[in-house]
């Protein structure tokens, strides 16, 4: 059975970037000598499934940063050439993501970490996440990206742990209630 897993940061008033997708609030506040888990909850994932959002920041960045395979889901890339530099790591696809997860299941992948905000509100809206680990970064952007978005009923969740780092952020993990 395969099991789907967001591991995401946020600014105090629920964005994950700025209206125009800049994420500098959160880099600035990168400290290297604070462990906020993502090693360990990188782990045992078999794949990243991500939007097109969040491929197209983190394209962007000097040195890819992911050692896992990768399907980017997006109607508008779906079709077009994986850079050369990305061949073999990265694929796209404009499957909805339930038959993208039945895809993977066929694939025998397990475990997968889901990352990009619209992705994350469709995942969720299909009831297809099983946990979520918010990192909470305290600042307000006053506009921006939201992680959430419009529910077709209410998501029950049921704290897993939270625990605070000396940076001033705020980490918590929840389990969906089916």
């Amino acid at each position: 059975m395969i099991t789907t897993h967001v591991f995401i940061a946020i600014s105090l008033d629920g964005f994950i970037a700025r209206p125009d997708g800049d994420i500098g609030w959160l880099l600035q506040r990168d400290d290297p000598t604070e462990d906020h888990g993502y090693s360990d909850f990188i782990a045992d994932k078999d794949m990243i499934v991500m939007g097109r959002g969040s491929y197209e920041k983190v394209v962007t960045f000097d040195k890819w940063p992911y050692d896992r395979p990768i399907l980017v889901l997006s109607k508008q890339l779906a079709g077009t050439l994986v850079p050369e530099a990305l061949k073999g790591k990265v694929r796209f696809s404009n499957l909805a993501p339930k038959d993208a997860l039945e895809e993977l299941t066929r694939q025998n992948v397990h475990r997968v970490y889901v990352d990009g905000g619209r992705l994350v509100q469709s995942f969720l809206r299909d009831g297809l996440i099983n946990d979520m680990v918010i990192t909470t970064v305290p600042v307000l952007i006053g506009s921006g990206r939201p992680l959430f978005g419009p529910l077709p009923q209410d998501i029950d969740l049921a704290l897993v742990s939270s625990r605070s780092f000396p940076s001033g952020l705020v980490q918590s993990t929840y389990r969906l209630v089916p």
